[in-house]
């Protein structure tokens, strides 16, 4: 630990400056250019995770079926986890001053690097376009607060025009470059903070209590209403949310739906009380709902004066026999875990790109630890606490699919509009402090790498912007689960293959101006691809993914940080034993 708490800075002795991968913002950092201490570390981490979808993540797992203490379990072990190889990546980024793209070239070539660094850019675009939809819709919930007009929901042409304005400021900030970066989330990490402790302060006050609002996160963990077949007759089961005492139904009333290819038939709105468990095989059989001849669904109404509530409609399934309890948990602590490594997956590879900034090794490893768990936690808990609060707190909600998942849409529901305003305000300092530490450096940094010479950091930071704008965002919300799963099955590998090179197989060394040579050291022989890494990456990404497609494989798919990390650190070492020639000496800066 003491070694790798050790500050030892590399400068660049050689000229390089004419070299094709060589431009300014790929060029080492020099001493007097690393500003950032612990406290900004820190704060960028705390800019970082007290984020939207920080705050999704921790609510979805109430809703896949967890406890709150679970998913606080799982978030807290996954980014500790994550944290250990965020900090080992984030060495050679203080040690030699270099971002993610230079210091990948070491172990998949000058060439080889790009797939890597493509392929974290083209994730990191992805988040960039969710992220900014996401305050793109604060900033419209500012406007119908203002306007005290009427939100639409789903697309609509008003909540596009506000993710273009909201593109707009975040490309602003890139143009403005990393120092603007470290001042917004000097600026940003503080509020925050604030922003979560106030709104468990008001979930609290307006519950009655803490302790009722934690017990609410029950009534969450599990659908509303589902079909179940019982000796070939077909029952409706439904269980609404209940007010904080448990004892009376929010809804009044609900009303099933049946659809076929050619009508909708509405049946009659019943009481709930008396109706929990009806058999409705008089009006829709097994056969029918198995064969999807016809579908189902079911609202619920509540009496509020003359304009009653009406919930959303809830889709109906036929629950199936599986795995026995305890198996499908156990299951579902794996994907969710394994999602959560995922989280900041793209991160741990590229963490570089901002540890360069740091003073030292000490730093870096204290920003980090200080900054990304204990945040994690802190606003996982947040959106846990907030969401099941809700769901007593508004009479307006009736089940748990009508739970405000997301902070935008929480925000937005309280009457007062100097609250909405100020509140997505502040929500829009959060999205944007993300978006740019965590979505731009990275990518930008990458499209400049393709062609050193030509792409500057604003224009990578821009290519990142359009991309985001290109992949549709807003379809991409209600998976963001399954989405991480797969991406950490493609960034695992990359990691355990830089960690490999950069610690077991180079002992910390590098030559760095050979980094900017395109016949230098680790253009492989010219080349520019490093076999060893491409076997590893391929071999390590193929078993993590291969369960996506073969359900007997399901395992590793399930734990594709996991199976690919692993398997690439230890074939690509297996690989790479006894080929690297030890490095030369170092005049070292202390």
């Amino acid at each position: 630990m003491s070694d790798l708490l050790k500050t030892e800075i590399i400068t660049l002795k050689e000229d390089v400056t004419s070299s094709t991968l060589y431009s300014d913002e790929l060029a080492p950092i020099s001493e007097s250019g690393r500003t950032w201490n612990t406290l900004h570390l820190a704060s960028i981490w705390v800019g970082m995770a007290v984020c939207i979808p920080t705050y999704l993540m921790a609510s979805y797992m109430i809703r896949a079926g967890l406890s709150w203490f679970e998913a606080l379990i799982i978030i807290s072990l996954a980014n500790l986890i994550i944290t250990v190889p965020m900090i080992l990546n984030g060495h050679a980024g203080v040690k030699y001053g270099i971002p993610f793209p230079v210091l990948g070239r070491a172990s998949f070539g000058t060439k080889g690097i790009h797939l890597a660094s493509i392929l974290r850019a083209v994730v990191a675009c992805g988040w960039f376009g969710v992220q900014t939809w996401i305050g793109g819709l604060a900033i419209y919930a500012i406007f119908i607060a203002l306007t005290g007009g009427d939100s639409a929901s789903g697309f609509s042409i008003g909540k596009f025009l506000s993710f273009i304005v909201f593109w707009f400021i975040n490309i602003y900030f890139v143009w403005k470059g990393t120092e603007s970066i470290k001042w917004l989330e000097e600026f940003s990490a503080p509020i925050l903070l604030l922003i979560g402790v106030f709104l468990i302060g008001w979930g609290v006050t307006k519950a009655d209590g803490f302790v009722i609002v934690l017990e609410q996160s029950k009534q969450l963990q599990h659908s509303t209403a589902q079909l179940e077949e019982r000796a070939g007759q077909l029952y409706l089961t439904i269980d609404p949310l209940t007010d904080k005492t448990g004892s009376t139904f929010k809804a009044d009333e609900f009303q099933l739906i049946i659809r076929s290819d050619n009508e909708e038939l509405d049946q009659n709105w019943l009481p709930i009380a008396t109706n929990l468990n009806t058999n409705i095989s008089d009006l829709v059989s097994v056969r029918e709902v198995q064969s999807g001849e016809k579908t189902l669904s079911v609202t619920f109404r509540k009496h509020n004066g003359e304009s009653p509530v009406l919930s959303s409609a809830v889709e109906l399934t036929l629950a199936e026999a599986g795995d026995t309890p305890i198996v499908q948990k156990i299951w579902v602590y794996i994907l969710w875990l394994t999602a959560m490594v995922g989280f900041w997956a793209t991160m741990s590879l590229s963490i570089a790109d901002i540890t360069r900034f740091a003073k030292t090794q000490t730093s870096q490893v204290a920003g980090q630890f200080i900054g990304l768990p204990g945040t994690m936690i802190l606003y996982s808990f947040v959106g846990i606490f907030v969401t099941c609060a809700a769901i007593i707190n508004f009479d307006s909600i009736l089940i748990g699919e009508d739970a405000p998942w997301d902070p935008v849409t929480l925000l937005s529901m309280f009457e007062s509009p100097s609250v909405v305003i100020v509140s997505q305000i502040f929500m829009l300092i959060a999205t944007l402090s993300t978006n740019i530490a965590a979505n731009v450096i990275a990518p930008a940094n990458a499209f400049s790498n393709l062609f050193p010479k030509k792409i500057s950091f604003r224009a990578g930071g821009v290519i990142t912007g359009i991309i985001g704008i290109v992949i549709c965002p807003w379809l991409w919300l209600d998976d963001i689960s399954s989405l991480l799963i797969f991406i950490s099955g493609l960034l695992g590998p990359v990691l355990g293959i830089m960690l490999a090179d950069y610690f077991v197989v180079r002992k910390k060394h590098i030559y760095l101006a050979e980094l900017y040579k395109d016949k230098g050291l680790y253009s492989y022989k010219g080349s520019g691809f490093n076999p060893s890494a491409m076997i590893a990456f391929s071999a390590g990404t193929g078993l993590a993914l291969i369960g996506y497609w073969v359900e007997a494989l399901n395992f590793f798919y399930s734990l594709s940080w996991f199976t690919g990390f692993f398997l690439a650190f230890g074939l690509y070492y297996f690989l790479m034993k006894g080929k690297t020639i030890d490095p030369e000496p170092i005049v070292a800066n202390v």
